[in-house]
């Protein structure tokens, strides 16, 4: 039994993994109905060559739970997440699990254009995934010179949330860390949805507390600290930040 940041179970990672997959359902894409397409690196295309990427791409729908793609697999697809909520996660030479990030609607999968995948994948709620061939991509971007500087610009901004993300896990406090990670989730939801005091978190707290360094349990502490502060509201998909000053604060936004 699996749940949100705020159920009372945990599932394990052999268990999430091992969990029958279906597989994934495609279509045609069609990006004159794409909600994300004015974050995502396709804004650098003007309207009339839209019909260059419905040439090599499809839209891929994943359910939650699933496996979108494997560390260490052939990176056979790159694209954009339209909708729902990924984990990406690094398989340890130990054994442990490392959570790297949380994939949002907007962002692009496989900036590198590796051969290979350098972290899994896992959908935290149903997802739909414009999905290109990556070795036809690669040659899109040989003809379209600002989807390159897209693409560069996307690779610049998740170098400065990895750079952040490493001053977080070594020299933030629980409590800071925390902060810090539900305002980013704010600014993140607010640049998809607009600015809202709501924020959604489909991910569980093992997550969180992999993703920031922490137990299961000081995650649980610190939200229910900040909870009784009157800081945040817990609901159940996620928190409502009362005062976001003091979390800013604790960000050090």
């Amino acid at each position: 039994m699996t749940d949100t940041v705020f159920g009372r179970m945990e599932a394990s990672v052999r268990s999430l993994s091992c969990a029958s997959q279906k597989p994934p359902q495609g279509g045609a894409l069609d990006c004159a109905d794409c909600d994300v397409r004015g974050q995502s690196i396709c804004q650098a295309l003007d309207p009339d060559e839209f019909e260059a990427l419905e040439k090599i791409g499809r839209t891929v729908s994943f359910p939650s739970k699933a496996t979108v793609f494997e560390q260490g697999r052939d990176a056979v697809h790159v694209g954009n997440l339209t909708s729902g909520a990924l984990r990406l996660s690094k398989l340890l030479p130990d054994g442990r699990r490392q959570v790297v990030g949380f994939a949002m609607p907007g962002d692009f999968l496989g900036l590198a254009l590796a051969k290979t995948h350098m972290f899994t994948a896992d959908a935290l709620t149903p997802a739909k995934i414009c999905q290109f061939s990556r070795v036809g991509f690669s040659e899109l971007i040989d003809e379209k010179p600002r989807l390159m500087r897209a693409l560069l610009e996307a690779a610049s901004h998740e170098l400065t949330l990895a750079q952040d993300q490493m001053v977080v896990l070594g020299r933030r406090t629980a409590e800071e860390k925390i902060a810090a990670f539900l305002i980013g989730m704010r600014n993140r939801y607010a640049r998809i949805h607009g600015a809202s005091v709501h924020v959604p978190l489909p991910m569980t707290r093992l997550d969180i507390g992999d993703y920031l360094g922490l137990t299961v349990e000081t995650v649980s502490r610190m939200m229910t600290r900040m909870a009784r502060e009157k800081t945040i509201v817990i609901v159940p998909d996620g928190v409502r930040l009362l005062d976001v000053a003091r979390l800013e604060r604790l960000a050090e936004v």
